[in-house]
């Protein structure tokens, strides 16, 4: 600060008082403080973490910041107490001229969450710039013949204080008795004062006057500044020309075209000739800004605008004038012209955004600040008043919080995935008529967050593998689509690990857990495993991670791999002809086809010396019948090597050996058998004893439905008209096609199929039970041959059936032997 030595006590009073006074105030949420220009670096301002409502020990985690519009570094915040302080040196004339309000705006922000206060920090003025004249030395040409009272203009001086530091007195430093001021031309506000004639003038006795003038501002302590006036004498021409008014005041709009007529001057010279020719020019020194803007006609008096008149630049344009006359010694008049510049609305409002909180996350709380706004416009009046707005149906919108300051917060919800971005346009618009506007884009990037998860196009797959693959073969691929995005949307799967029987899922299948390709790690055997069905899971990289799963159904083919086997049944002794003594029994882990088993008796089962064999088996049904009564001739150890055969391609075979003890009477021995292939026999055996019960209710339900079909049969043949296929006495003929015969299969696999008349097939036979006599109950002199696989869960018999129709028949008639389960 400067202050005059005059002053010393007064200035110290008056900075007290200046500190003393800072405080805030709230209202319509903001808070002001005060401060002097000039002060000191560290004078303090402002408790501004107290009066915004934060602790101290918040500030740096919430990273509090102050921003300034215009205001540079000039004032800061310290942390560690929450106190304003002055940072740099002040100038109040140089931050805000001559305007009579000066103040910083300040933007205090801070997050977590994010909150915006504006503060205003008026700077208070002092007296620390002297008055200040253009020039160190004036000259003033005075004739002698001046009359009394003659005004004699003088350029004033200027303070770019304000106020009363501002408000300027001039005096003549040394007395005089000729010339005095006058002290009303201040009363226009303009800078200019007058030297007034108090006593005539002799040329011949002083020609020229030196003067001294001081001009001294209000302030305390108050600051003078001089300057010297040179005055001189000049004789002969004694009539200046005088200007009917000393001030014109004129108004002129901004917008005036160049070469606009200000004013027409027009002083007048009572003299006569040469001494009443006037000539027009402005009164040195001149101001550069006057010079820019206006040019004045030497003849005519007309002042003109020249250059651009712009009201936010300069509202008032002082010109000073003078009429001097042709004469030997030529005589001036004086005139001041004060231009008053008029708004227009040629200024566009102005957008400022700043602190854009960016991407804003999509699970963002209503009211969340995204940026702050500030408009402004250069006009004045209803010109600069500024109404801003938002582009409409986007859930965002503008909330004023301060005077032209607006916040854009959320207003909606959000969602990525539907809208990713939002380009917004804020517009201004002031009041001015035609309103000029202004336009600004923000553009909203939403940020994903993980709120989706990863979906399958379908909830179930079933997928067909032939069973003894490679090992390591890509048997499928499952997809999942996340609609987040970056690492929410990279998949990966996995298997939901789960014991298929004593394993784990893993030793089977495994899943990549990038492309999501499912591999089968080892060969799949059907008779071990049919279906496989197992859970992928699909999870994202989000935090926290979601996920789905998606059920896979593995069926595995069957593949023409496995031999039949022979399955070890008791034989009951027997001497009639063509009783059943034994049955074999064959299971066949294949399916359809495959497993469709047919039975032979080999040559080295026949009698010896070429006599005809006591026994054959049947073709289908594996039963081996006496074909002739046994007698004591017969050996009493038969041995019968029996040869079973698929249909598949190509065909498959086992055989079994069967010997048989004959004895004349009393519990026979049990038979045994002498197996060929099927290594799993005996655990066939026991597997089939918790079939029986199953089986025996199946036998029972399909021997009732064929014993109606066929009864319905014969009605409808019997009452025909009598013909082809008319039901008359006579020799049986084929009702069915298809020979008979019998499908042993793998386990949970039930088909049946009977067939009557001509044509194919029309439906599967689970199961027969033969009518045996109740010696074939017991274990004495049977014996049973049993051959299958470990994982024997139920026996499923596929037949296709044939059978003759005789004049007359009956259900014992037509099956006279069932083999049982």
């Amino acid at each position: 600060m400067v202050f005059s030595w005059r002053g010393g006590f007064e200035s110290r009073r008056l900075l007290l008082s200046l500190l003393l006074l800072s405080a805030w105030e709230a209202g319509s949420g903001q808070v002001r403080y005060s401060v002097p220009e000039e002060a000191k670096h560290g004078t303090f301002g402002g408790r501004i973490a107290q009066d915004l409502g934060l602790e101290q020990a918040e500030l740096v985690p919430r990273l509090f910041r102050m921003a300034s519009k215009g205001g540079g570094d000039l004032l800061e915040v310290n942390l560690q107490n929450g106190i304003l302080f002055v940072n740099s040196r002040i100038d109040r004339e140089e931050l805000c001229g001559r305007s009579l309000e000066c103040s910083i705006h300040l933007e205090v922000i801070v997050e977590r969450p994010l909150q915006v206060f504006h503060v205003e920090v008026e700077v208070k003025d002092i007296n620390d710039n002297p008055p200040v004249f253009r020039e160190r030395e004036q000259k003033v040409l005075i004739s002698e013949s001046a009359p009394l009272d003659s005004r004699f203009p003088l350029e004033g001086a200027s303070d770019a204080d304000i106020g009363l530091n501002s408000l300027l007195t001039y005096r003549l430093i040394y007395p005089n008795d000729y010339f005095t001021l006058d002290p009303q031309n201040s009363r226009e506000q303009t800078s200019s004062l007058s030297l007034v004639l108090r006593k005539s003038l002799d040329r011949e006795e002083i020609q020229e006057h030196n003067l001294l003038l001081t001009a001294s501002d209000g302030g305390k302590p108050e600051l003078t500044g001089t300057v010297q006036l040179l005055i001189t004498i000049l004789d002969v021409n004694d009539n200046a020309p005088e200007f009917d008014q000393l001030i014109y005041k004129v108004r002129m709009l901004e917008s005036a075209f160049n070469g606009t007529l200000v004013i027409k001057l027009n002083a007048t010279d009572p003299d006569d000739g040469t001494n009443a020719d006037i000539i027009y020019s402005f009164r040195r020194p001149v101001s550069p800004a006057v010079l820019y803007a206006f040019s004045i006609n030497s003849d005519s008096g007309e002042i003109r605008t020249k250059g651009k008149l712009d009201f936010e630049e300069r509202k008032l344009y002082e010109i000073s004038v003078e009429a001097i006359d042709k004469g030997n010694i030529p005589m001036a008049g004086h005139c001041t012209i004060l231009v008053e510049i008029v708004d227009v609305n040629d200024n566009a409002p102005e957008i400022t955004i700043t602190s854009l909180a960016l991407p804003i996350q999509e699970n963002a709380q209503v009211g969340t600040v995204i940026a702050l706004i500030s408009v402004s416009d250069r006009d004045s009046g209803a010109n600069g008043q500024v109404t801003c707005s938002l582009t409409p149906h986007v859930p965002f919108k503008l909330v004023s919080t301060f005077k032209n300051y607006y916040s854009l917060v959320l207003d909606g919800t959000l969602d990525r995935e539907s809208v990713a971005s939002y380009e917004l346009v804020v517009s201004a618009r002031d009041g001015g008529s035609p309103s000029l506007w202004a336009t600004a884009r923000v553009s909203v990037e939403v940020g994903d967050v993980n709120d989706n998860a990863p979906v399958f196009a379908q909830p179930e797959y079933t997928v067909f593998v032939k069973e003894n693959n490679a090992p390591g073969c890509h048997i499928f691929t499952v997809s999942a689509r996340d609609a987040d995005a970056q690492e929410n949307a990279r998949v990966a799967y996995s298997l939901v690990e789960r014991r298929v029987g004593e394993r784990a899922l893993s030793s089977y299948v495994s899943v990549h857990a990038e492309s999501g390709q499912v591999f089968a790690l080892q060969p799949l055997d059907r008779e071990e495993l049919e279906l496989l069905q197992f859970r992928v899971s699909a999870r994202d990289a989000g935090a926290p991670p979601l996920g789905s799963n998606v059920t896979l159904q593995v069926f595995v083919l069957d593949e023409n791999d496995n031999a039949p086997a022979l399955l070890p049944q008791r034989v009951a002794r027997w001497v009639g002809a063509g009783q059943v003594v034994a049955k074999v029994r064959a299971v066949d882990a294949d399916s359809g086809y495959n497993a469709w088993l047919s039975y032979e008796l080999q040559e080295e089962a026949a009698a010896p010396g070429g006599a005809r064999s006591a026994f054959r088996v049947g073709l289908y049904t594996g039963e081996i019948s006496t074909t002739r009564a046994l007698d004591e001739a017969d050996a009493a150890r038969q041995r019968l090597l029996v040869l079973v055969k698929d249909h598949g391609e190509p065909a498959l075979t086992a055989t079994a050996t069967v010997l048989l003890w004959l004895e004349d009477g009393g519990a026979a021995p049990k038979a045994s058998s002498r197996l060929v292939v099927g290594p799993a026999a005996a655990a066939a055996e026991a597997a089939l004893v918790d079939v029986h019960v199953y089986l025996v209710v199946a036998i029972c339900a399909v021997s009732s439905l064929l014993v109606l079909t066929l009864l319905v049969y014969t009605a409808l043949r019997c009452s025909a008209p009598r013909g082809e296929g008319a039901c008359v006495p006579g020799p049986a003929r084929l009702v069915c096609s298809s020979a008979v015969g019998s499908w042993a299969s793998s386990p949970r696999r039930r088909r049946q199929r009977v067939c009557s008349g001509e044509g194919p097939p029309k439906a599967d036979l689970m199961a027969f039970s033969p009518s045996l006599p109740p010696c074939l109950n017991s274990a004495e002199g049977t014996g049973e041959i049993e051959a299958g696989s470990e994982q024997l869960k139920e026996v499923r018999l596929h037949l296709k059936l044939c059978f003759s129709l005789p004049h007359s028949f009956s259900s014992s008639s037509m099956f006279p032997n069932w083999f049982s389960a």
